[in-house]
């Protein structure tokens, strides 16, 4: 696999664990030994690993749960995070806290390190750059499972098959520890869950348990509980959804959704199995992950063919859980190979990594795929790319200054996978984040509109988006016109979406306070959202400053965004006309000109009317083009008047300004001074009059007011034309 191009890289969070291990095999791939079920602590504090002065490294790890101790001969003696070329892994990063529970506790990716029972100590550490928690607790037996609660109010261990032990970590409360033994007879706990700060579920091997923790008085108060066998369960505390397993074969799955101190029992719904195989195996919790994927919750299970099957490899199947409803299969990801496989999800994109090529898939269930009349059937988005490569510091001899920088085995054996975005090397004592770099997918899709598509989606794209834009416009890379139409449109789609509910938004604030009001949210302006200030600042502009493109081209292409923006019904700002008519002008293009402004293709507006009057020493029509835009905006008179008498035109404003029924109230001294300032003593009388006889009939009386300041046009109407020629004066 060549690592020129990597969409992933490698860099740290949450997740359910998942070892690369194939179809049917139940052992860790380097150990060898039978993997322990997993689950999904709710604060992702719960990862493999131990932390002890002069711990050495091993080659293998046994498949621990999440929230469990580690043989003390572990280690996970490095943090770093590294991130995914279209997949890589790079150096420290420092990464937000993941996500945020229902309940809106942040959770964070953290391993406890057991030592003794907790007697000699308990480390917790995780990817952020700040120092770990340490604590002691006494040794009662061996530790199976420790999580803190959201918030890191209470610590629960898990000691015995039947009791979970607490511990309060709020400041005045005792820190004696007490206890809660399941209430099933003769049940077993698998496993315990946080869904809130105080809020704990027990999944036995009977049934779930749910419990209220009571901190202040030490002790728990069971809310509710299921009977229902369970074979292994997962959790996903982003929805706050428990999956158990239950049936001979494992393929029946019960979800159970937690909020508010109440457990609802959604749908339950049966995995299908190939139609080739017998029903003698059983499903494995390593090949089913949840995971929310655009918003909402799917079950994901990779489901292997038998070698005598016509089906050419194995294929990961999305089963949709909603809230209320029944739950479908929606899609098929076809894999198109056997072998050891490996789930994450970034960025609402599927990732299977696959062992045997060193490669990873990316699947985009949004994107259109081939249905087959009842599930979509999709195919990797993008051509196999490995892992970006990463060096590991290494410890050297004494004379080398500082660690000797050591290639990092990819796909290793000792890899554990976990949802949604985590991988941990065991062997190496490495914990990574998953993410996708946009950067290198341009030169993989060639299809612009479906690299638009998968782009639109993603986070942090605005920057790659443009770039794209840019890039099709130059002369290496020029897209045709009906590709760079698709694009537009794609992007002006998003843009419309938030305007409409930006301004849904704004209509119902201003219809007053209401219930429904009361729960809606203003609209977050997402990346992918680019506006017309972006498209004129990063692309337009620069692209209207090249040298090579035709002039043609610039103005179809600056056009064809116009059309775009016009089809989606968003009002195009004047600057992009302005950039129009700067292009036509500097190109001598001024019959075209006037055939935009003739045919509306430019819309009017007052900028635009300011720019055309500019134009007027170039193209002396575009004065009259002017006025008639303004005329047309019935918004613009003064900046008729303005203009009309600019130019001298003191009748012709006159007479717009009567038309328009504004002459009564009309600033005389304005008009007297521009008919002054043409130096034309017959205008000036014309003017000086039509003033005189509004006052008459205004007032009946043709002299200007003190507030009208023409005394000093009387006084030059005089010297001109003398007092006889003012109106009323006496006869002599």
């Amino acid at each position: 696999m060549a690592h020129g191009l990597h969409p992933l890289e490698a860099f740290g969070e949450r997740g359910r664990r998942q070892a690369l291990a194939p179809g049917n095999e139940e052992h860790c791939m380097q150990c060898g030994q039978n993997r322990v079920s997993r689950e999904r602590a709710v604060n992702e504090r719960h990862l493999p690993g131990s932390e002890q002065a002069g711990a050495r490294r091993i080659g293998g790890i046994h498949c621990w749960r999440i929230g469990e101790s580690v043989p003390s001969t572990c280690s996970i003696s490095h943090w770093i995070v590294p991130v995914a070329c279209v997949f890589e892994r790079g150096p420290r990063v420092r990464r937000p806290q993941a996500e945020r529970s229902a309940g809106g506790i942040r959770l964070l990716a953290e391993v406890f390190a057991v030592r003794s029972g907790g007697a000699t100590g308990v480390v917790v550490k995780g990817p952020e750059d700040r120092s770990p928690i340490s604590f002691r607790m006494e040794d009662k037996g061996e530790v199976k499972c420790i999580k803190f609660s959201l918030g890191n109010r209470i610590l629960a261990v898990q000691r015995a098959q039947r009791r979970v032990d607490f511990i309060n970590l709020i400041q005045d409360y005792s820190q004696l520890e007490y206890s809660q033994e399941c209430k099933t007879r003769n049940a077993h706990i698998m496993g315990f869950c946080w869904t809130s700060s105080t809020e704990i579920v027990f999944i036995t091997d009977q049934g779930i348990e749910f419990y209220q923790v009571l901190p202040e008085k030490r002790t728990l108060k069971l809310l509710k509980s299921q009977s229902i066998t369970v074979n292994w369960y997962m959790y996903c505390p982003e929805s706050s959804v428990i999956l158990v397993s239950t049936a001979n074969h494992c393929n029946v799955l019960q979800p159970f959704y937690f909020k508010g101190g109440t457990v609802s029992k959604m749908t339950k719904f049966e995995i299908e199995f190939p139609v080739s195989t017998a029903k003698t195996i059983k499903i494995s919790e390593r090949d089913i992950a949840m995971a929310t994927i655009y918003g909402q919750l799917y079950v994901l299970y990779l489901r292997h063919h038998a070698k005598s099957s016509s089906s050419a490899g194995a294929e990961v199947v999305l089963y949709h859980l909603p809230r209320d409803g029944s739950p479908k299969k929606m899609h098929i990801l076809k894999l198109n190979r056997t072998g050891k496989f490996a789930l994450n999800v970034v960025d609402n994109l599927v990732v299977v990594h696959h062992q045997d090529t060193e490669s990873s898939f990316i699947y985009d269930i949004l994107l259109r795929g081939e249905s087959d009349g009842t599930v979509m059937i999709h195919h990797p988005v993008l051509p196999p790319r490995s892992i970006h490569p990463f060096n590991i510091p290494m410890a050297g001899p004494s004379v080398v200054a500082g660690p000797v920088p050591a290639p990092c085995k990819l796909y290793s054996s000792s890899w554990i996978v976990f949802q949604p975005d985590i991988i941990i090397s065991a062997s190496e004592g490495y914990l990574w984040y998953l993410r996708i770099k946009l950067q290198p997918v341009v030169n993989l899709l060639a299809d612009k509109g479906r690299l638009m598509d998968f782009l639109l989606q993603r986070k942090d794209c605005k920057a790659v988006i443009l770039s794209v834009c840019s890039q099709m416009l130059t002369e290496q890379d020029r897209a045709s016109l009906p590709v760079i139409a698709t694009v537009f449109d794609k992007l002006n789609s998003e843009y419309k979406k938030y305007l409409d509910a930006e301004q849904s938004y704004t209509m119902a604030m201003e219809s007053g306070p209401g219930r429904s009001n009361a729960i809606l949210k203003r609209p977050v302006r997402g990346q992918a959202v680019i506006d017309q200030s972006d498209m004129y600042t990063h692309v337009l502009s620069v692209f209207t400053d090249l040298k090579e493109p035709p002039h043609k081209f610039i103005i179809a292409v600056l056009m064809e965004y116009i059309r775009s923006l016009n089809q989606f019904q968003i009002p195009v700002q004047h600057y992009l006309y302005e950039l129009v008519i700067k292009t036509l002008v500097q190109h001598n293009l001024f019959y075209m000109l006037h055939q935009f402004l003739q045919y509306h293709v430019l819309s009017d507006s007052k900028p635009l009317a300011c720019l055309l009057l500019s134009l007027e020493n170039v193209y002396p029509p575009a004065h009259q083009l002017s006025l008639d835009m303004l005329k047309r905006l019935s918004t613009a008179n003064d900046e008729i008047i303005e203009v009309l008498l600019s130019k001298h035109q003191v009748l012709a404003a006159l007479r717009f300004l009567r038309g328009i029924g504004g002459h009564d109230v009309a600033s005389a001294r304005k008009f007297l001074d521009a008919a002054r300032q043409a130096n034309d003593d017959a205008l000036f009388y014309t003017v000086f009059r039509f003033f005189e006889q509004r006052n008459q009939r205004l007032r009946g009386n043709p002299t200007f007011t003190p507030g009208e300041h023409c005394e000093e046009h009387v006084t030059s109407f005089k010297e001109l034309f003398g007092d006889q020629a003012l109106l009323g004066a006496p006869i002599v």
